[in-house]
This record gives C-alpha cells, sequence and structure tokens, in this order.
C-alpha cells in the first residue's frame, strides 16, 4: 500500500531529513565557488592533455557532469574512472581530480596510489578520511568539503568546485556567471513546481512519482550534454527510492534497444519511460525522440516527457537533475522508505573489509 505526499507522513518516513538538503542544494552550488575560490593550487601550471576524475557512485557524478557539461567547451578530453586501477593515459600530463565523499572509498584510493606512483598532478576532493590523510602527507592539492551528506547529495561540491578549479586554471572560461543563473533556476523550481506544500497536481515531481508507482522506470536523454542526466536519477531512484530502473541514450538508442520494445509485450503495462528533454537538443534527435515515442506508445508503454528549464546549458541540464532528484524523494515517500539509508551498500563495503 502506498503512502500519501503529506507533512506528517514525509516527517515519519523521512527520518534522516533529505527533503531539507534537496531544498538546500541551491546554496550549496554558492559554497562551492567560495571553496573554490580559496583554494591553493600546489602545482605548478602545466600544458595538460587531458582531464581525469576518479572516483565512484555518488563521488563520480560531479565529473560526469563536468564531462557532460564541456563536451564542446574544453579542448581536453574529459573521462571518468571508477576502477581500482588507471588507464595508461592517465600520465603525467594529465590533471586529475580524486573524488571520494568519504575519502575512504577503496576503489578511489587504489586508484589514487596509482596516479601518485605515475608523477600525475594531483587535486583530491574529500569531506575527510583516508584520501585527506594521504593527500596531506603526498603535498597533493587537497579540497575539503562539508561532511555529513550522503555522497550523492554532495553533487554541487563535487561538480562546481571543479569546474571553478578548471576556470581558475585557465582551461575554460569563467563559469560563475552559468553557476548564478543556475542557482536562480534551481530556487525558483523549488518554490514552484518542486516544494512539498505544492499539492500534487500543480508539484511536477509528486505528478511524475505517482506515475512512477510499481512501475520499472525506463529512463532516456540525448547523449550531447544530458547523458549525465539520464544517469543521475537512475542512481537517485536507485539509491533513494530503491528501486530499479535503466537508462539509454539518443541517438545510440534507436540503433539497438528501440528494437527491444517488442518483447515480452506482457510486461509494458508495468513499464514506464521518461523522456528527458531540452530545447536546444540537436533537431534530428528531437525528431528520434518525437517518432521513437510514438513507437512507444503504440506498444501501450506510458511515456512522460520532462523538460529542463533556464537559458544557460548549466542551469537545463541541472533543472533535470534537480527535478529527478525530488521525484526519486517523493516516490520513495510513497513506498514507504526512508530515502537516506543505503543498507545495502553498507553491508558490501562491510563485507569486503571482512576479506
Amino acid at each position: 500500500m502506498s503512502k500519501s505526499l503529506d507533512l506528517k507522513t514525509i516527517k515519519q518516513i523521512d527520518k534522516s531529513n533529505m527533503l531539507d538538503l534537496l531544498l538546500d542544494f541551491p546554496l550549496q552550488l554558492k559554497a562551492a565557488v567560495d571553496i573554490a575560490k580559496n583554494t591553493k593550487i600546489l602545482f605548478e601550471q602545466k600544458d595538460f592533455t587531458k582531464i581525469v576524475f576518479l572516483g565512484l557512485g555518488g563521488s563520480a557524478i560531479g565529473g560526469d557532469l563536468v564531462r557532460s557539461y564541456l563536451y564542446f567547451a574544453s579542448k581536453l578530453p574529459i573521462t571518468v574512472c571508477r576502477e581500482y586501477e588507471i588507464p595508461a593515459y592517465v600520465d603525467s600530463s594529465a590533471l586529475v581530480f580524486v573524488c571520494s565523499y568519504s575519502g575512504n572509498t577503496e576503489e578511489t584510493l587504489s586508484a589514487y596510489a596509482a596516479a601518485k606512483e605515475r608523477g600525475v598532478p594531483l587535486i583530491a576532493v574529500s569531506s575527510g578520511g583516508a584520501l585527506k590523510e594521504s593527500a596531506l602527507k603526498d603535498g597533493v592539492t587537497f579540497i575539503q568539503i562539508p561532511g555529513g551528506l550522503p555522497p550523492r547529495c554532495a553533487l554541487g561540491y563535487q561538480s562546481i568546485i571543479p569546474l571553478c578549479i578548471l576556470a581558475k586554471l585557465s582551461l575554460i572560461k569563467d563559469v560563475e556567471p552559468a553557476i548564478n543563473q543556475t542557482i536562480r533556476v534551481l530556487e525558483a523550481l523549488a518554490k514552484e513546481k518542486l516544494n512539498l506544500r505544492i499539492g500534487v497536481k500543480d508539484n511536477l515531481a509528486k505528478f511524475i512519482a505517482t506515475k512512477l508507482l510499481n512501475k520499472f522506470t525506463v529512463i532516456y536523454s540525448g547523449s550531447v550534454h544530458f547523458d549525465i542526466t539520464a544517469t543521475r536519477l537512475r542512481g537517485q531512484l536507485n539509491e533513494n527510492s530503491k528501486a530499479l530502473a535503466s537508462s539509454h541514450v539518443f541517438p545510440e538508442m534507436n540503433h539497438n534497444e528501440i528494437v527491444g520494445w517488442q518483447n515480452p509485450k506482457k510486461l509494458f503495462k508495468d513499464f514506464i519511460v521518461l523522456l528527458l528533454r531540452d530545447k536546444e537538443m540537436h533537431p534530428r534527435v528531437a525528431k528520434r525522440m518525437e517518432i521513437s515515442k510514438d513507437i512507444l506508445k503504440q506498444e501501450g508503454v506510458a511515456v512522460i516527457e520532462i523538460w529542463s528549464s533556464g537559458e544557460e546549458l548549466l542551469s537545463r541540464i541541472f533543472s533535470l537533475i534537480y527535478i529527478g532528484d525530488f521525484i526519486s524523494y517523493y516516490l520513495a515517500i510513497l513506498y514507504g522508505i526512508d530515502p537516506t539509508p543505503v543498507e545495502r551498500v553498507t553491508y558490501l563495503k562491510n563485507k569486503l573489509a571482512q576479506i
């Protein structure tokens, strides 16, 4: 039996008060800018040939956002490595961000050690832990971010700080105007479309959450700039709502997955598709989305479109992320599940620590 989305029910279920973290998220972007401004880079400026992020889970998603946002703007390739080991291309010409919110992610610590051994210029971003200890001991640039958050709720720190650092190193143009616009867009969304006190009919996230209840969610976005929004929403449905979901991107899905929407037909009534859309998307991708939407509807699959908000690209990316975060939050409440704990992740880490 699903729960309601009234204040009393939410307070009973959301024991860790994730709602306040969501509402305060625009403030996190402001704080991230200040942290970056006060950061002293400990290595000498050099001619970098690539930018690499090392991290996992909520600590890696910031790198994905940077990569997506700078798809056309960065003259250097940007990659995100989610492994214990690092590829051969991570050499002394790479600028590497090592991101672990807790500072104790074992895969990231392993990758950090490998990068340090190769003499790679490193910037460590963490709230503390073993990564902080190693960075301070090794004389590596270390950026302290506030602790006490679920890693997935620290996306502002994990994305805005690297963007500001890249601007500080003159690798990209000044991003502060784009960040300021993003903050205004998110504040308006929270106030006008996502806030708890707005009823289901007028609350975009609540309305969509009610449609996702007891359904398997499939998320599609464009691949340029907006693949991060699909990846983020899938992860938030997994971690916050404790619900399975899948994601893919256009135009690639038109060359494989669209064919799969034929079987097993008996399950399609339990599927729902979210199309994450943007007004500046490539016109051919937009056409592909329209045709694909018709194909899905012909198969009896429910489709909901979610449009980005804002003018500047960064605000449009973050708007879809912010809407998705609230959707996953309200869906957790409907399932009667506290959105904050991720018990199976904790269980896995504890079991691995015993081996």
